[in-house]
């Protein structure tokens, strides 16, 4: 190499897309504490600690919750491979890009898939599920909580009573919705579920938490094949999340110190508090984004309040106002995926992100952006109506 790169020093951003979010500042603060080994006594107590919380944010008891050593997607995985062998009927039902995504997975796991679609944006409703697993008795159906892609809010509230009525097994999706939006395992009768670190625990990218029910844990156990992932095949891992502390894997020390402290920051503000911050800041940016003419995709009445994907005004380039947005403030927005590519921007205020300056910031930029376009916005309408919802 002739010259090396400079230090490292990238010119900030406010990441409100799809993901990542900003980091709380006390959790990029504890990443500087020094590493222990993943062996170390300390370290192991400090493995307990993060289950407990992980434990409480997900509202279960499940001992079987911690954290996968990798991203979201791995989680997404490692549910779906540990209790899918091949030959077992298995459906999903899939409202989006990240359905599509569960497909794929499952589908690897030579099961015998069954596939049921709703329009992006829209949701199943309990009867709609009721008549799918009568019809196709599945021991799996895995479905997304929280569709990243359209903003849509899957109700599974009731699901995992119906599914055991049925002897099957829910896997749910909650990247996006946990420490967001309410999340209660133990009382919806879910038996696996995912999420990510970036997202509503205000962490880096990096680490997937995961809770296996005992049910979930029993078909674990009775598997008649060996798991087709070997980094994912919990009958392995549980030892090291488990009493034995067996060592499986190299943990990602610095990753752990920064879970536990998101999720510290999650119970010091409270579930009920959090999840009501999300709908008030929500509330604010749809008042604003609305009074800029633009219009969501997913319905009132099954909308996500910490991903709002909107619909863009014609005219406009979907990749030209986003990097507006990037170049001139600072400000990242997703584009749409999937059936929205080009036709949607997708807005997060997750985490720490949901904050007032954070949605007013978003605001001001967009009506910059779509007047430069050509857009017909009344000066300062935006800010105007999501201060008026602050304000009532």
């Amino acid at each position: 190499m002739a010259t090396l790169p400079g230090q490292l020093s990238p010119t900030p951003r406010l990441l409100l897309g799809p993901g990542p979010s900003d980091a709380h500042p006390r959790v990029l603060s504890v990443m500087s504490t020094p590493l222990l080994g993943h062996l170390d006594p300390q370290f192991l107590e400090i493995m307990t600690e993060t289950q407990t919380m992980l434990r409480e944010v997900f509202r279960t008891k499940n001992q079987l919750t911690f954290p996968v050593s990798a991203t979201g997607m791995a989680g997404m995985e490692t549910c779906l491979v540990n209790l899918i062998e091949p030959g077992d009927p298995v459906t999903v039902c899939c409202i989006g890009y990240f359905g599509t995504r569960m497909i794929d997975v499952a589908g690897r796991t030579g099961c015998n898939l069954t596939v049921k679609h709703k329009p992006w944006g829209d949701v199943f409703t309990l009867d709609e599920l009721r008549d799918i697993l009568k019809e196709t008795r599945p021991k799996v159906l895995a479905l997304v909580h929280a569709e990243t892609s359209t903003g849509a809010l899957q109700d599974i509230s009731e699901v995992g009573k119906l599914c055991h009525e049925y002897d099957a097994l829910l896997v749910t999706d909650c990247v996006t919705s946990l420490g967001c939006t309410p999340v209660e395992l133990d009382a919806w009768e879910v038996d696996a579920a995912f999420s990510c670190s970036q997202k509503g625990l205000s962490c880096p990218p990096g680490m997937s938490p995961i809770s296996f029910s005992p049910r979930a844990v029993d078909k674990l156990k009775s598997r008649k094949t060996k798991v087709q992932s070997w980094y994912l095949d919990l009958t392995s891992i549980q030892s090291y999340w488990g009493g034995d502390r067996a060592y499986h894997h190299t943990a990602p020390i610095t990753m752990i110190y920064a879970l536990r402290e998101g999720l510290r920051l999650v119970l010091e503000e409270g579930l009920e508090a959090r999840w009501a911050r999300h709908v008030r800041n929500h509330k604010a940016l749809k008042a604003g984004l609305e009074a800029l003419g633009l219009e969501y995709i997913a319905a009132d009445a099954h909308r996500l309040p910490q991903l709002n994907a909107v619909k863009i005004p014609a005219g406009i380039d979907d990749v030209a106002g986003r990097k507006k947005m990037l170049t001139e403030f600072g400000i990242e927005i997703g584009g749409g995926l999937g059936d929205f590519k080009g036709k949607a921007w997708r807005i997060g205020i997750m985490g720490y992100n949901s904050r007032p300056i954070c949605v007013l910031s978003v605001l001001a930029a967009m009506e910059h952006v779509l007047r430069a376009f050509g857009a017909k916005v009344s000066p300062g309408s935006g800010v105007a109506a999501a201060e008026a919802v602050y304000a009532a």
